[in-house]
């Protein structure tokens, strides 16, 4: 074997490593570790370069003497887990075979069996009155081994299985971890890969929150994520891992299915992706427990005391070993073993088929309870197991570790034939060329085995809570300051967004639900006065005195701190907003999150989170700050959402305003509370807010019901013949106004003023009305609420917003009168608020312009006089397109 180190003092080597070994024998391994790190340290101090390693050799954690002893009945769990793996293959077989459309995934759940079985048998805890229950993120594709186990435990019949991926008609199993589709199952959706992983740290996180706030017990109850190796390339899954570690998060335990193959083909070919995982983790302060080999290895490591074989182990690369479990065990015999003589000689009396028994640590449950005992019992620092298992395990040569396994949905009948013979299943060769389920008696000791386990922990997973007791929501009065004018001061929607938030705080009924999140902008949104007044959630409390000490609201952290300052994190700020929002579910209690950021880094940086926080029946709010393409001004480019408000309308269960005056935002916010937290409708909120500071008026008398609608008329009135409807929302309906203002004074048009709270409110509404109207032609039709509030009223209509067009076109097909909208289609840049409205052709001169050519077009108005206002406002009607320019 070659050594990167030439060993010059056999004789003194030989000597240490007799010396080290009296120490492990007489006074244990965590002596002999303490004397390393002192040579170490020592050897360091005296000026010896010596290069940091985060790995251990390439065996499992937890040495045989080491390992807690497996309860229960491993016999009687062997045939269950065996049973589970048959029902999961034969339901994506008898799907596919239904329709090759459904698709399906068999592979990733034959290689994760074990891990899941052992933590359902002796770990996992429902939710009952003596635990919390502990949350599971469960694998994405590994979703047909949880139904299949629920289908032994009488949770599902034939016919549910049957349902898999076919749900439209009713019942029917959903493909992945889905809430929105089994709210009373899936827990957390978890197959957009990178997603689960972060968002198990940030849950486990808010519970400690909670603890320590003293809003929910949590102080007992664990968090598991199931996480494919592959998975850990996406960015998500490893970019918040530090977090554990910072913050101890010994309520986390990750298990990595090191099946070390991906969807197309090895996840390092070439490398080791255990070593790597374990590197990254143990770097960021996890427990890292690898479970490698089983026990059928333990034999030959105990022989191996020249360290032949962990050197051999260590050696192949990952592209061999899955090319050991792809083929047979001469193979493994002649490439793994037969490289060396002396590991050579180490097998010569084992037969093929022993050799080819050696198994994987993931398969093996005594080693894998093992590691789970460990994790669970663990303080102070978050665990990850790293599991090596076999992609397609029990497959033969149906896909058992090969490139193709991750897609592999069909079986033939001999394939079901072998498969059934591979793990022993009581069926007959015609049942299993037909893919038939197997269920045992269920008064027989392996279902009685099953049901005990599972009543002792509490009851069934996975499950799902969907109520809280609901929240006492005040009345729309608790924000009576801002349904006044403010008279001659300015304020930004911003600011009048703290003052709510202040409010609500305040209220002995709900304000200590209230979680306010920020990314590092609390600044930015004028939010430093909460520091003091809430404090900043912090697990240790404040060490330090703070720079701003001597100001009244300085920097404080505080061990019950209300506010989640998440750093420069868009991702981790939301995925702590989705466990807020979801926290009547997985832990009883109606929080009320309001999460504010650079709207620019909302739904366009995180979309997909923002997806899932609807598929987890989120209840929330999104506060998109400094929103408009127009509104931040100089920041430019990269920092302007112009198309936000669209983004949104995306999720079906995301209710977005653009309010413009403190009244608009108040009744939103109170309506939205009363909606989520009183009537406890799974929906979410995203409200956009503004930086420009400007007059607020009262609240007009009944205006409230149009608010929440999306539109209500704000001023109006005149009887000159020339009339438009002017359309504006967010901070361009001042601009609206004014241009009213104009049409009046320079060119006698009366024009009301509409404020729309939400175009995709509106458009929503009426597109259910026309759905209604086209299934029930016998009954009167229903008039969408747009066009109830526009019937009647005179000339066309203009619409302007700080957002592209798209954003207010969608409702043009109610309106009974013309449309012209105007948008900031393009790429914002940097300039003042004044002059990025006339590139982006927004302002009140172009919303002039635009009416004027309405009333042209319907003869209302002689052409020459819109070539007049052209040159009174300095338009140049060949200037270049804001959508290229």
């Amino acid at each position: 074997m070659n050594k990167s180190l030439q060993d010059v003092d056999s004789q003194e080597t030989h000597e240490w490593i007799e010396s080290l070994e009296a120490v492990i024998e007489t006074e244990g391994v965590e002596r002999a570790h303490f004397l390393l790190q002192e040579l170490i340290a020592t050897a360091r101090q005296n000026g010896a370069n010596l290069p940091y390693s985060a790995n251990t050799a390439y065996i499992n954690t937890i040495p045989p003497h080491k390992e807690s002893y497996t309860p229960g009945k491993p016999a009687i769990e062997a045939r269950l887990r065996s049973y589970i793996r048959w029902n999961a293959a034969a339901m994506v077989v008898r799907a596919n075979r239904e329709s090759p459309e459904l698709g399906g995934h068999i592979a990733t759940f034959a290689s994760a069996a074990t891990l899941y079985d052992v933590g359902m048998n002796h770990f996992w805890h429902a939710p009952s009155p003596q635990h919390g229950g502990d949350l599971l993120y469960i694998q994405g594709h590994a979703a047909p081994g949880m139904y299949a186990r629920s289908f032994l435990e009488g949770r599902f019949t034939e016919e549910d299985l049957d349902g898999f991926r076919q749900e439209v008609d009713g019942g029917g199993l959903s493909s992945y971890p889905h809430p929105w589709l089994m709210p009373d199952y899936w827990q957390f959706p978890t197959v957009s890969m990178g997603l689960g992983p972060i968002k198990s740290i940030y849950q486990a996180r808010f519970m400690k929150y909670l603890q320590d706030r003293k809003l929910a017990e949590t102080a007992n109850r664990k968090v598991w994520a199931f996480v494919g190796d592959g998975e850990t390339d996406e960015p998500e899954t490893l970019g918040a891992i530090s977090l554990g570690g910072r913050e101890k998060l010994d309520n986390l335990v990750w298990v990595v299915n090191c099946n070390l193959q991906r969807l197309d083909g090895p996840v390092r070919g070439n490398g080791k992706i255990v070593q790597e995982l374990e590197a990254v983790f143990r770097g960021a302060g996890w427990n890292v427990i690898k479970v490698l080999w089983g026990s059928y290895w333990d034999p030959l490591l105990a022989k191996d005391k020249d360290g032949i074989l962990k050197d051999r182990m260590m050696e192949a690369v990952d592209g061999e070993y899955q090319n050991y479990k792809s083929k047979d065990g001469k193979y493994v015999r002649e490439n793994f073993f037969g490289k060396y003589p002396e590991l050579k000689e180490m097998v010569a009396k084992m037969s093929d088929a022993d050799i080819w028994r050696l198994n994987r640590g993931g398969h093996d449950p005594h080693k894998v309870y093992a590691a789970y005992h460990a994790a669970v019992n663990h303080t102070g620092q978050p665990t990850v197991i790293l599991a090596h298992t076999v992609k397609g395990y029990g497959m033969g040569s149906a896909g058992e570790g090969q490139n193709r396994t991750h897609s592999q949905k069909k079986l033939s009948g001999d394939e079901m034939i072998a498969y059934k013979n591979r793990f022993n299943i009581p069926l007959s060769d015609a049942d299993a060329a037909e893919a038939k389920y197997y269920r045992p008696d269920p008064n027989g000791e392996e279902m009685q085995y099953m049901l005990e386990r599972r009543k002792a922990l509490g009851g069934f997973l996975p499950q799902r809570q969907t109520h809280a007791t609901p929240l006492k929501v005040p009345d729309i009065s608790i924000f009576q300051p801002l349904l006044e004018s403010t008279g001659d001061r300015e304020m930004s929607t911003t600011m009048v967004f703290v003052r709510l938030l202040t409010l609500l705080a305040r209220d002995k009924n709900i304000g200590r639900n209230v979680v306010p999140i920020v990314p590092d902008e609390a600044r930015t949104f004028g939010m430093e006065g909460m520091f003091r007044q809430m404090g900043i959630y912090s697990s240790v409390g404040q060490l330090y005195e703070p720079q701003d000490k001597d100001q009244v609201m300085f920097y404080k952290e505080d061990k019950t701190g209300q506010i989640l300052e998440e750093g420069i994190n868009e991702a981790g700020a939301f995925s702590s907003w989705i466990a807020a929002a979801t926290a009547y579910s997985t832990h009883g209690v109606n929080m009320v999150p309001f999460y504010i950021y650079y709207s620019m880094f909302g739904f366009q940086r995180i979309g997909d989170l923002a997806w899932a926080a609807g598929d987890s029946r989120a209840r929330g709010f999104l506060i998109g700050g400094t929103a408009g393409r127009t509104t931040l001004a100089g920041e430019g480019l990269q920092h302007q959402d112009g198309h936000g408000l669209i983004q949104a309308s995306l999720i079906p269960n995301c209710l977005s305003y653009d309010p413009t005056f403190s009244y608009e935002l108040a009744v939103i916010v109170q309506n939205g509370m009363k909606r989520m937290y009183q009537d406890q409708e799974d929906v979410y909120y995203y409200i956009t807010a503004m930086n420009e500071n400007y007059t607020h008026p009262a609240m007009p008398a009944g205006c409230e019901d149009g608010i929440v609608k999306g539109m209500y008329l704000f001023s109006g009135g005149g009887k000159k013949r020339k009339k438009v409807q002017l359309m504006g929302s967010g901070t361009i309906l001042r601009e609206v106004i004014a241009a009213a203002e104009m049409l009046d004074k320079e060119w006698g048009v009366d024009a009301n003023v509409w404020s729309v709270t939400s175009f995709n409110e509106l458009a929503r509404e009426a597109r259910d009305c026309d759905r209604w109207n086209m299934l029930h032609p016998l009954d009167d039709a229903k008039v969408p609420y747009v066009t109830q509030a526009l019937k009647g009223q005179r000339g066309p209509a203009i619409a302007a917003t700080d957002y592209i067009r798209q954003y207010p076109d969608q409702i043009r097909a109610w309106l009974p009168m013309p449309f012209t909208v105007l948008g900031t289609d393009g790429f914002g840049r940097s300039d003042t608020r004044a002059q990025l409205r006339k590139h982006f052709e927004v302002n009140r001169h172009y919303i002039v312009i635009a009416a004027l050519k309405a009333l042209v077009d319907e003869k209302s108005l002689p052409a020459a006089d819109l070539v007049k206002a052209m040159e009174k406002y300095g338009i140049n009607p060949e200037k270049p397109n804001p959508r290229l320019a």
